[in-house]
């Protein structure tokens, strides 16, 4: 077994997804505090190396198929797959400190609605903390990311000006993580009619469709104001206009992790999803907006299709009125 004292290189891994991989970030930074002059790599698959580049608690980031031959004194596996301990198997390393998913708590509360998580919140990020416990003390690092000068020139040039900003990220791999995109529509043209704020939709490739949606309800006057990004931004670019944004209302998804990376107010759309699993914003501002009290929620611990009951309540039961009154509130107080 490798003492801490022993320590000179440590491989992290966590092989997706875009969430997962920042709220990782606060265990790395806790990690080069505690080992300065150790090597601190990180695994991950290749869309997401843009996520950890330039992040100095990093030595080098990896893929799985650039990793084989290299001897590390420790792994920390946040991932703890059947593909990440292979992928550890195969390597030269002293010792394997691995993330406790408790995947068994998720489906008593999805399945028999029994909850056992007590009433005291933890973060993923405490919980990847655990990896890590003996190494490093209390994970309280925030969650970090670090867009290039051409990804913040690149965000400067898109939000000129003094004009509030605010950020709508309005995709979900899952339907019921989405709030419906006429709602989005309606939150939006409610904020424009009383503020000067400008908006940008953010999303991929995925989400253009989506976008093209929200944009056609809206009235001229406001769809003047409002600037798709979506599929037209990389994901560092993304982060970059994140950062120059005022506030973003989204829903539960890996953009949401990313805006809390530089301490943007965000205010959270839960559908499917609940507090439980531990995926609330860390280490920034946030509001979360949700449903309680329905007896069908949560209906899955990632998400679904479609609603199993039809009613879509846990999202249709959130106003457009109330998200827009807030959302109002949060601008008016916004200097630039």
């Amino acid at each position: 077994m490798t003492g801490a004292s022993d320590i000179r290189s440590i491989l992290v891994v966590r092989l997706s997804s875009i969430g997962d991989v920042v709220l990782t970030t606060p265990v790395v930074q806790e990690l080069r505090r505690a080992f300065p002059g150790a090597r601190i790599d990180f695994c991950t698959k290749a869309s997401f190396v843009p996520l950890l580049a330039g992040n100095p608690a990093i030595s080098s980031v990896c893929t799985p198929e650039s990793l084989m031959g290299i001897a590390y004194d420790i792994a920390v596996d946040l991932q703890n797959n059947r593909r990440s301990r292979a992928l550890l198997r195969g390597l030269d390393i002293g010792s394997v400190r691995r993330y406790r998913k408790r995947n068994w708590k998720k489906l008593l509360l999805v399945r028999v609605k029994l909850n056992l998580y007590g009433d005291a919140y933890r973060s993923v990020v405490q919980r990847y903390g655990e990896a890590v416990e003996g190494l490093v003390g209390t994970v309280t690092a925030p969650c970090a990311l670090f867009p290039s000068r051409e990804d913040r020139d690149f965000a400067l040039g898109t939000l000129k000006g003094s004009v509030p900003v605010l950020a709508v990220c309005f995709g979900a791999n899952h339907f019921t993580k989405r709030y419906p995109e006429e709602r989005f529509a309606a939150v939006i043209e409610r904020v424009a009619m009383q503020t000067p704020v400008r908006v940008i939709l953010l999303g991929g490739k995925e989400d253009i469709a989506g976008a093209e949606r929200i944009m056609a309800l809206l009235p001229q006057a406001v769809r003047s104001r409002v600037r798709s990004m979506a599929g037209l931004a990389t994901l560092t670019q993304s982060a970059a206009l994140l950062e120059r944004s005022d506030l973003v209302l989204c829903n539960d998804t890996g953009l949401m992790h990313m805006a809390s990376a530089f301490g943007r107010k965000v205010l959270v759309l839960f559908g499917s999803s609940v507090k439980e699993f531990g995926f609330l914003p860390w280490g920034t501002p946030f509001e979360l907006f949700e449903t309680p009290g329905l007896a069908c929620r949560p209906c899955s611990h990632i998400g679904r299709d479609s609603c199993p009951k039809g009613h879509f309540r846990c999202m249709n039961d959130i106003t457009p009125e109330r998200v827009a009154s807030r959302v109002v509130e949060l601008v008016k107080q916004c200097r630039r």
